[in-house]
């Protein structure tokens, strides 16, 4: 008898992935602690994914309504009846926390998304303002990333931030040219940031040979060559 394979939570990811796209949505994993951070124009939706609805998801997605109005709580489908009256209080407990419902059901390698219901806020004025400066901080690091690397739900795993593909990009550059200054790292698009993130060197990945001069280290060609997609980005650029 074949095995079925255990869900996980970052399998839920790749089908809502899908469908906001199509929608002509920017969608991002794993921004600021946000499972799903999904933006087009002026709107901020996020997701937050689990493998069971319980009071922590809850708990967890009524806190991510301080930086957005538009929450969504997503899960795998449940095998109860949708008209069982432990569905029925599940939804209800989750509209009356103006949270929206996803569902994703799996049948061997197809996946189907449902949008239950959407999020509908009470006071949106309220839920955005109660911490203005986080939801600032998401929408940089989003603004920040080249594309998305990630996959919401995963864990034990490297997340890419914007901080780490700066650096990356900067290794890129000097990988390609051999030596070259700030300036000239900033001139070629590395961001205000670039001086701060040679001086610091958090990841060991660059070697100052004279004042206002950086090379690539050997730790940096080394471990340069873990982000391909990220090289042959820059490498186009």
């Amino acid at each position: 008898m074949k095995e079925t394979k255990k869900i996980q939570e970052s399998d839920l990811y790749k089908p809502i992935q899908t469908h906001f796209v199509r929608e002509g949505y920017q969608v991002y994993g794993e921004v600021k602690d946000c499972d799903m951070a999904i933006v087009k124009d002026d709107e901020l939706i996020i997701i937050e994914l689990k493998l069971n609805l319980s009071i922590d998801l809850l708990i967890q997605a009524t806190k991510r309504q301080r930086l957005s109005e538009l929450v969504y709580i997503a899960v795998p489908k449940p095998k109860y009846k949708p008209r069982s009256k432990r569905w029925t209080d599940i939804r209800r407990l989750v509209k009356r926390l103006d949270l929206g419902l996803i569902l994703v059901s799996f049948s061997g390698k197809a996946s189907k998304t449902e949008i239950i219901f959407e999020p509908t806020p009470t006071n949106p004025k309220k839920s955005t303002g109660q911490n203005k400066r986080k939801r600032q901080e998401l929408l940089k690091e989003i603004d920040g990333r080249s594309a998305d690397f990630n996959i919401g739900g995963t864990t034990r795993t490297q997340i890419m931030t914007a901080y780490r593909e700066n650096c990356i990009q900067i290794a890129c550059y000097l990988d390609d040219a051999g030596e070259l200054s700030p300036k000239a790292l900033t001139d070629m698009g590395t961001g205000k940031k670039t001086a701060s993130i040679l001086t610091k060197n958090y990841y060991g990945w660059f070697d100052r040979i004279r004042r206002g001069i950086y090379v690539l280290s050997a730790k940096g060609k080394k471990e340069l060559k873990e982000y391909p997609e990220l090289l042959s980005y820059y490498r186009k650029e």
